[in-house]
């Protein structure tokens, strides 16, 4: 029996010992990544064939939901609908009527100002009499601030910019305009 073995090898052609000795040498030298590479694959395909199952799924269920259900979903989307719009033009109204106050307000102001200028005196005078607090009002806030005046810059001094000042230099701008000429 061994001889018919080994007579098997021999009476194949040459090429088929060549391709089993690089098949061999092939597995010897990658057999573990070949053998890690299959299973990766083969976990991918299940993974996916998984995924494209759980896609095609709901398509089926989609018709077997109670008609029911779908009409009180609808519904209740329409009724919050219609509350959010209730609620959005509540809030138009509101600015609105603000926007008209603001008008009104500035009418007002408009038209004082033009009698005020009608009768010689300033409108500047009459727009802070509309912008003063009525007497009932809390005053004390004020009050208790008092205008602060601008402190210059410099309490005086040298300032080369000025033209005043110490050193016996003095510079100034020249007049602003064409020249004078002919």
């Amino acid at each position: 029996m061994a001889a018919a073995a080994g007579a098997g090898l021999e009476g194949s052609p040459p090429e088929a010992g060549f391709v089993l000795h690089a098949v061999g040498s092939l597995l010897a030298d990658y057999g573990w990544y070949i053998l890690f590479t299959l299973i990766a694959v083969y976990l991918l395909a299940q993974k996916l064939a998984k995924r494209f199952r759980s896609t095609r799924v709901p398509h089926l269920d989609a018709t077997a939901v109670d008609p029911d259900v779908v009409v009180r979903q609808q519904e209740a989307l329409l009724a919050a609908r219609k509350r959010m719009q209730d609620e959005l033009d509540a809030q138009a109204e509101k600015f609105k009527e603000k926007q008209r106050k603001l008008e009104e307000e500035k009418r007002r102001q408009k038209i004082a100002m033009w009698e005020s200028m009608q009768e010689g005196k300033s409108y500047k005078t009459t727009l802070r009499q509309n912008q003063e607090p009525e007497p009932g009002a809390s005053t004390s806030t004020a009050e208790s601030k008092p205008k602060s005046r601008r402190r210059p810059l410099r309490d005086g001094g040298y300032n080369p910019l000025s033209g005043e000042g110490g050193g016996t230099c003095s510079w100034r701008p020249g007049r602003r305009g064409p020249s004078s000429g002919g």
